[in-house]
């Protein structure tokens, strides 16, 4: 069964006086590519994150948010006394030396550079783990979406793939009937140029060389066998989605052999329908994982 690159998940935690919002999405992509956005504190944990993702998801544009939210007030900054008092000493000095005036500095002091300082945070005993969780939680909530999209993506790719089954099949007729199309074609134009000692071995020598080159058995053999063995990989086991496209490219080298070898209007048009649907199918192949 096939899964989509698109995906959404998200879970929401709670540790002690901390709410966490955790958000995870991803996009189709080449490779693996992953942006993570939390608070600082949690850095270290980066590489660590990056390796679980790539190995859950191997594919995709990812993004992963985590958002921090603290229920209650807790105050982290405190005033750095012995800086205060460093500045203290010095503006005592400089205002002795001055002869100046010493009014009110406290408001002055409060601005002076780290002063005020943000105290060291740290994460609690078991707080990593339960974010850990709760990011499992979301990348499981994403996998399901994936497989979910996945399965429409397949019922669309199998109804389109049928369609060309069925649109080569529409072509004998016509492959059958421009033999004798092209046997008269040929035969007016050498009664155009009034040549009247025709060999007839020769023409038809001429024209079986003609058709044969215009021949495209080979290629709706080769067609039909691409389409079932695409069917049988849209079947298997993610991820699978880098084989398909090779497939369809070899589907689409085929149908453009054919339109190339048509000389039958109907043939024609019956081709240009082909190309639609596997213009189509690769559209979709693009968000495969």
């Amino acid at each position: 069964m096939i899964q989509s690159m698109t995906g959404y998940g998200k879970a929401n935690i709670s540790i002690d006086n901390k709410n966490f919002n955790i958000e995870i999405k991803s996009l189709n992509s080449k490779q693996i590519d992953t942006t993570i956005k939390m608070p600082s504190i949690y850095k270290e944990k980066e590489i660590a994150l990056r390796n679980l993702i790539s190995t859950k998801l191997q594919r995709g544009k990812v993004e992963l948010y985590i958002w921090r939210e603290k229920t209650n007030s807790s105050f982290n900054y405190f005033l750095n006394d012995q800086i205060i008092k460093d500045y203290y000493q010095q503006i005592v000095k400089v205002k002795n030396d001055l002869g100046l005036k010493l009014n009110d500095i406290i408001p002055t002091l409060l601005k002076m550079p780290d002063v005020i300082q943000k105290g060291e945070e740290k994460v609690g005993k078991n707080e990593w783990h339960e974010i850990q969780q709760g990011i499992n939680f979301a990348i499981s909530e994403l996998l399901k979406f994936r497989a979910d999209e996945g399965m429409r993506l397949e019922e669309d790719i199998k109804s389109r793939i049928n369609n060309l089954e069925t649109l080569l099949n529409t072509i004998s007729p016509f492959e059958k009937s421009r033999i004798e199309k092209v046997k008269v074609r040929l035969s007016k134009k050498l009664l155009d140029l009034q040549i009247n000692n025709i060999d007839e071995n020769r023409f038809e020598q001429e024209l079986i060389y003609y058709l044969e080159k215009q021949d495209i058995t080979e290629e709706k053999v080769r067609l039909s066998s691409h389409l079932t063995y695409f069917l049988e990989i849209l079947t298997t086991e993610s991820p699978n989605g880098k084989k398909l496209g090779f497939i369809c490219q070899e589907i689409g080298r085929e149908i453009n052999t054919i339109g190339s070898k048509s000389s039958d209007a109907e043939m024609q048009k019956i081709v240009v329908q082909m190309k639609d649907e596997i213009e189509k199918i690769k559209e979709q192949l693009l968000n495969i994982l």
